[in-house]
């Protein structure tokens, strides 16, 4: 076996000192129950999403010697007291199959901050010790994906509104949050995960790994997807005597349905205003797909609202239903350079602002949406809550003097949802069959897989104004 199989051995996927945890724990202690949440951060709720990605690349692959063996060849030259016996017993008792049940949330679902999303304990009272061993592991797996959700989820929601206000045609929501993040992102399987996460709330990506991984592990359809851009390099290899001709051989480029044309690779003013609103006029007019208009440099808040009124005056426009002004259906602007979920919303403020329907922007966002996120954006937590110690269950509870946030919760938990509002409860103070913890996994099986549309269709359950509102911090220079 490679060295390669060392990226899906879950003994490596851990932090060093989990290899000594084994021998720490009381005597008799037989089951230890941990739980994962959001303690709180820049967003009210969650968007949970990723843990089946998780389940079924890593948790379903059996541990073998070839893993021991390898295990312990990075383990102990670190130092790390690596107990080699424990693992073989596993591999003895139990095929190899980590012996641990997982319950979580079914994913899609919004929950506010502070509550269970996900539990765990071990299901052989020998292995008390693999609950927490695996923490670093699924704690990546979640709050990543779940976090960069959160982030489009909330765009979605805020996007709504100027939608429902300004636009006859809100339906189409869907399409105002472009994935061009793949390139910003620190690795392959963050590109996948995080713009797997994002096409639970829009159908629109350049980020192919994730549409593999929506694929792959939730059985998900094509999204709509990409359009047919221009880059710097195919535009600037002609020259910029030649730019209109550029731009011509992409609006007769064969099967084109969008067309995205890159105005500032020159002179933005220039492309915007002459080639397009003249020189190019009656071949954009008459183009029977969609004439993408991309701004790539400058105010990303300004440009894109500037250029939607320049090709106003060259294109003309409509007032919609609601009196706010709309160009022409087959052209757009795109702004896909320097946002962030606060210049995405201001974009559309602004538009508001000057009576520019917001149909009039679509926007794309690269290292705001699948990069500029942390652990810490919400506080996700792994933490220990209760043991069975000699037959006999007992809290566990995590109370800093320092940090009231950091205060964990304990005992065996529940998720309850009554009238419209979630909350972790204990687990033995309400029936069974209300618990929305659902059991995802156990002993190397995944028990409930679902699909993508479910995903979607969660995601789109009306929920409360207070879980997405006030977390736009506000950009400078907007009115």
């Amino acid at each position: 076996m490679g060295e390669s199989s060392l990226w899906r051995n879950i003994i490596v996927n851990v932090d060093s000192y989990k290899n000594a945890h084994y021998g720490m724990y009381p005597d008799g202690t037989e089951y230890v129950s941990s739980y994962v949440e959001s303690r709180g951060g820049r967003f009210p709720a969650t968007l949970f999403v990723g843990l089946q990605a998780f389940l079924r690349e890593y948790l379903t692959r059996r541990i073998t010697l070839d893993d021991i063996h390898e295990a312990e060849a990075v383990h102990r030259p670190m130092g790390i007291p690596f107990n080699r016996q424990n693992w073989i017993d596993l591999v003895n008792d139990h095929d190899g199959y980590l012996p641990i049940e997982i319950e979580a949330v079914p994913e899609g679902t919004v929950v506010p901050t502070g509550n269970v999303l996900v539990q765990l304990v071990n299901t052989n009272p020998r292995y008390p010790w693999i609950t927490s061993f695996v923490e670093t592991a699924v704690l990546r797996a979640v709050w990543y994906p779940t976090t960069v959700g959160t982030l489009s989820w909330t765009a979605k929601q805020l996007i709504r509104g100027f939608l429902e206000r300004t636009s006859d045609h809100p339906e189409a929501i869907r399409m105002y949050l472009h994935d061009y993040g793949n390139r910003g992102v620190s690795s392959l399987e963050s590109a996948g995960l995080g713009g797997m996460a994002h096409l639970v709330n829009f159908d629109q990506t350049d980020t192919v790994p994730a549409y593999v991984a929506a694929r792959q592990w939730y059985n998900a359809a094509a999204p709509n997807g990409s359009a047919v851009f221009q880059e710097h390099s195919t535009v600037a290899a002609a020259g910029r005597d030649a730019e209109a001709d550029t731009f011509r051989s992409l609006l007769k480029f064969p099967g084109v349905v969008v067309a995205g044309l890159l105005v500032d690779t020159f002179d933005h003013d220039r492309a915007v205003n002459e080639i397009l609103g003249k020189e190019l006029h009656d071949e954009i007019s008459q183009f029977q797909g969609l004439v993408a208009v991309r701004c790539d440099s400058g105010d990303p808040i300004k440009v894109p609202v500037d250029t939607v009124e320049s090709l106003m005056n060259s294109f003309g426009h409509e007032t919609n239903g609601k009196g706010f002004k709309v160009l022409p259906p087959n052209i757009r602007v795109i702004q896909g350079d320097g946002l962030t979920l606060d210049t995405y919303i201001a974009i559309y403020t602004e538009l508001e602002a000057r009576g520019l329907a917001a149909d009039n922007v679509l926007c794309g966002m690269g290292g705001g949406l699948l990069q500029q996120v942390n652990r810490d954006t919400l506080n996700f937590g792994f933490k220990a809550s209760a043991m069975r110690i000699n037959g006999e269950w007992r809290e566990t509870v995590k109370a800093p003097t320092g940090s009231a946030m950091k205060r964990s919760k304990g005992g065996r938990l529940a998720l309850r949802y009554t009238d419209g509002t979630y909350s972790t409860v204990p687990r033995d103070s309400i029936p069974a069959e209300e618990n929305q913890l659902v059991p995802v996994f156990r002993d190397g099986k995944v028990l409930r897989q679902w699909d993508f549309t479910e995903l979607i269709e969660r995601s789109e359950r009306p929920t409360p104004e207070s879980y997405y509102s006030g977390v736009v911090q506000g950009v400078a220079g907007v009115r």
